[in-house]
């Protein structure tokens, strides 16, 4: 069964560029090693996530979303994420979990993940969440209180997981939620279907950033849902607005 709903995209982009005079050699010294820090070369990825050119068959045991080949799991979810006319983003929700991913466009030889890390943190930090930076199963990874409204319109805070791999011209980010962000060492299955993934760049020039396009199966159903956000969302910002489910496919498996 496959449900689509629309989305007019998310809130504001929380994560704001700040300038800062540096008056110092010292400082500009540490400001350069940082940037070469955050942009060092894509690491090995003995594990995956894969390119499409190390995969034999990228489609055995894997749900074709062009952009993507994500693995298939018993009893799994499959929601995909629309902005505007495009699809963006691919939800794997697992009994009391969920992991979504997203691929982007990425330099060459540069990787963007410790520059993507910091501009989530900004953003979290900047509404009043909690960020704890640490090295987990699928390397630094940002684990995240975020604020939210709750149902009964008090304010509260989700649990999130942001992990993310660099790869060849590409880069792919999972967000972690339910009791695999709350209880890390319960995520495992999700971080295998986030290895087992494989992402299709393609050969035509993307700047740098750019998602990668997703399209649905041949066999998708459609049935509206109507549910909608507000537009603007930043394709990095922390904030609340990406981690709401949007216009979404939905299979049962």
């Amino acid at each position: 069964m496959f449900g689509r709903r629309n989305k007019k995209g998310a809130a504001e982009d929380a994560a704001g560029e700040a300038e800062q005079v540096v008056d110092s050699v010292d400082a500009e010294a540490d400001d350069e090693g940082e940037r070469e820090r955050v942009r060092l070369e894509p690491e090995p990825r003995p594990d995956g996530p894969w390119d499409s050119s190390e995969v034999r068959d990228p489609a055995e045991g894997r749900v074709d979303l062009g952009g993507l080949f994500v693995p298939g799991v018993d009893g799994m979810e499959l929601r995909v994420e629309v902005a505007g006319d495009a699809i963006v983003a691919a939800t794997v929700v697992l009994h009391d979990s969920a992991v979504q991913l997203q691929a982007f466009a990425a330099p060459k030889r540069e990787g963007i993940w410790g520059e993507v890390r910091e501009e989530i943190g900004s953003g979290i930090t900047q509404q009043g969440g909690i960020i704890d930076e640490v090295e987990g199963p699928l390397g630094w990874e940002l684990r995240a209180q975020v604020p939210v409204q709750l149902p009964d319109g008090t304010g509260g805070f989700q649990v999130v997981r942001f992990i993310g791999v660099d790869g060849p011209r590409w880069f792919l980010r999972g967000v972690i939620s339910g009791q695999g962000a709350v209880q890390p060492q319960a995520a495992g299955l999700l971080e295998q279907i986030f290895r087992d993934t494989v992402v299709v760049r393609g050969e035509g020039p993307m700047a740098p950033r750019d998602p990668i396009v997703l399209q649905l199966p041949n066999d998708a159903q459609m049935v509206p849902e109507g549910i909608q956000q507000d537009e603007g969302q930043s394709r990095f910002a922390g904030g609340m607005g990406q981690l709401q489910r949007g216009p979404e496919i939905t299979e049962v498996r």
